[in-house]
């Protein structure tokens, strides 16, 4: 006869696997669940599509129905030098996004891009459609109210193309004072920022990463619309709608001398 000690613990131990294996059907059945929940959540889709995006030899371009439609450009700072924009204008380019200036990201003084103007100059005599960004590290309304100013007076009477992009980032660096806005303050900036410029009658456009992008309100997304940067990515993988989207930091373009940012513009989806 077995010892009674024996048969308590024979049926504890029962019980605990029991126990066991109830608890992890639960657990896989409530993630079987949980799964099917997030599959009938609304998945976003986008306007475009990817079956016409051709890359060849290092660039994007969109065909629909074999015909184009989207226009290649790149977007330029004082780092690329002095550039030779016909050799740009005729190495396929049909746009540029010049950096106009912008807001140290310690001390906050304002600056002026020191090859603005000769971009500027460059790139519309060449023939390019031109548009301009300006680099913000505003802290808030007021500031980025002052950035769109600087924008307004460095283009009176300079007609320009392409819109006008407010470029919000965040440094590498713990000194970057304004690398812990709240998600609330940067939409404020951005909306400012706009809204300033709007007035003042150029087209403003948003730009930035998903990261960035995603943090601000999905209803100035749609009123501005969005300059998307990815980069080593076939096809692009935003969560929201975007008219340019920035896929190279590393592109090479004759008239250039260094490594230069790739866009494509998608005219229609």
């Amino acid at each position: 006869m077995k010892n009674p000690a024996t048969n308590r613990l024979t049926w504890c131990l029962a019980v605990a696997l029991l126990g066991c294996i109830l608890l992890l059907f639960s657990a896989c059945t409530n993630g079987e669940s949980g799964s099917q929940d997030e599959e009938q959540l609304p998945v976003y889709e986008s306007p475009y599509d990817w079956d016409c995006l051709v890359y060849e030899d290092g660039r994007f371009s969109y065909m629909k129905d074999w015909v184009p439609a989207s226009l290649t450009g790149i977007d330029v700072s004082e780092h690329q030098g002095a550039i030779d924009w016909y050799a740009v204008a005729t190495d396929g380019i049909d746009f540029a996004i010049i950096r106009l200036g912008n807001r140290g990201y310690t001390e906050g003084d304002t600056y002026l891009d020191s090859y603005f103007y000769a971009n500027l100059e460059g790139a519309r005599n060449a023939g390019l459609r031109v548009g301009v960004y300006f680099f913000s590290q505003a802290i808030n309304e007021q500031e980025a109210i002052e950035e769109a100013d600087i924008v307004i007076r460095a283009l009176e009477g300079i007609p320009i193309d392409y819109p006008v992009f407010f470029d919000h980032e965040p440094i590498d660096s713990e000194r970057g004072r304004a690398n812990h806005l709240s998600d609330e303050q940067l939409t404020k900036n951005a909306r400012a920022f706009c809204e300033r410029i709007e007035a003042a009658g150029f087209v403003p456009m948003l730009y930035g990463n998903k990261k960035v992008i995603g943090r601000m309100d999905s209803e100035l997304r749609d009123r501005y619309g969005v300059w998307f940067a990815e980069y080593d990515a076939m096809i692009p993988n935003a969560h929201f709608d975007f008219i340019i989207w920035q896929y190279s930091s590393s592109g090479s373009v004759a008239g250039i001398n260094t490594r230069v940012d790739m866009n494509i513009h998608f005219l229609y989806p």
